[in-house]
């Protein structure tokens, strides 16, 4: 299954005031790195602080009066939470956000704060969704997954409309890459204005679900890790109805991302553009500054989130070892 260029169409007249168009801008120093000009589209400065909520509000809206009055629901791992609960309070309706011990607190913490209820459950995006299941089952909840759906991958696919009318001359898109839905949509958007377009995926080495399951050649199931680009994590689904063919067909390239070089490229983003991102939100950077990418022409890339535990965000930036982090932060 697929989603269409028109539903991405739809999608943005539907959304249109309920969420920003976020600025894109060059940034000097990542063009120099890359010896052209990268373009930086800041999803981070969202209401929520990240692009999830572009697909939670389309998702929402599109919901019929009763779906709404039965109350939503979702697996998140925690920004999709966040911006679906912000989508459900719009819409005065309920909202229960399932998440895993893995979602960082300050993420767990942003979502109770717009009223939805945060249920914990076990250690993994999988065991979160096992619940969700039971809430639609038995209580009749509607739910919004993170990505695998089509008015949420619509939602998402704005974005990459939008970067290539500002700068209609990027060759190349650099997109974090988790579950699929932010890149399938921004794929199948930019690949219609535009085919010759590469899209590029970027991971974390820990626990990188999709790239594992284009390996299978078919959705697998995969541990979920800490890392620092906690928003990356959980896996695909092993029914998974429209990302994995949709990353399968349209995504050119994905590179994987090793901890230090995404806290590297968190500095990089504080030091070199003045912005706080979180771990997911830098690995364009990182792709970038490590040279796992070669660039012959103009890129955008997309700073997904700022939505990281200000004391972590701290010690990155004062240069303490990944490794070392996660230590202290699960011990």
């Amino acid at each position: 299954m697929s989603v269409s260029f028109s539903e991405i169409l739809s999608a943005r007249r539907r959304i249109a005031g309920s969420v920003l168009r976020t600025p894109q801008r060059l940034s000097p120093a990542l063009s120099r790195m890359a010896g052209t000009a990268v373009h930086i589209k800041c999803e981070h400065q969202q209401a929520t602080g990240s692009f999830k909520l572009r697909g939670a509000t389309n998702a929402v809206l599109a919901l019929s009066q009763q779906e709404r009055a039965a109350g939503i629901t979702g697996a998140s791992t925690g920004n999709h939470g966040r911006a679906l609960a912000h989508a459900a309070k719009a819409a005065e309706a309920r909202a229960v956000i399932c998440m895993s011990r893995l979602v960082p607190k300050n993420k767990v913490r942003a979502i109770e704060m717009l009223g939805a209820e945060a249920r914990i459950i076990g250690n993994s995006q999988d065991d979160a969704q096992k619940e969700v299941d039971r809430l639609v089952r038995e209580e009749g909840m509607t739910m919004v997954p993170p990505f695998d759906m089509a008015n949420v991958i619509a939602g998402q696919g704005t974005i990459g409309i939008e970067m290539l009318e500002d700068a209609p001359e990027i060759e190349t898109l650099l997109v974090p890459l988790s579950g699929g839905g932010l890149i399938a949509g921004i794929a199948k958007a930019a690949k219609t204005l535009k085919p010759e377009i590469r899209i590029i995926g970027i991971s974390m080495q820990r626990g990188a679900a999709m790239d594992e399951s284009l390996k299978a050649g078919r959705p697998v199931a995969v541990e979920e890790l800490p890392t620092l680009a906690d928003s990356l994590g959980g896996g695909i689904g092993l029914e998974n109805r429209f990302t994995f063919e949709m990353v399968r067909d349209l995504v050119d390239e994905v590179i994987l991302l090793d901890e230090t070089e995404i806290a590297a490229a968190v500095r990089t983003g504080y030091f070199e553009e003045a912005e706080i991102l979180e771990g997911a939100a830098a690995v364009g950077i990182a792709a970038i500054a490590t040279g796992k990418v070669s660039l012959a022409g103009p890129a955008g890339i997309v700073l997904s989130g700022r939505n990281i535990d200000l004391q972590l965000h701290r010690r990155i930036i004062n240069g303490e070892d990944p490794d070392l982090m996660k230590e202290r932060d699960n011990g």
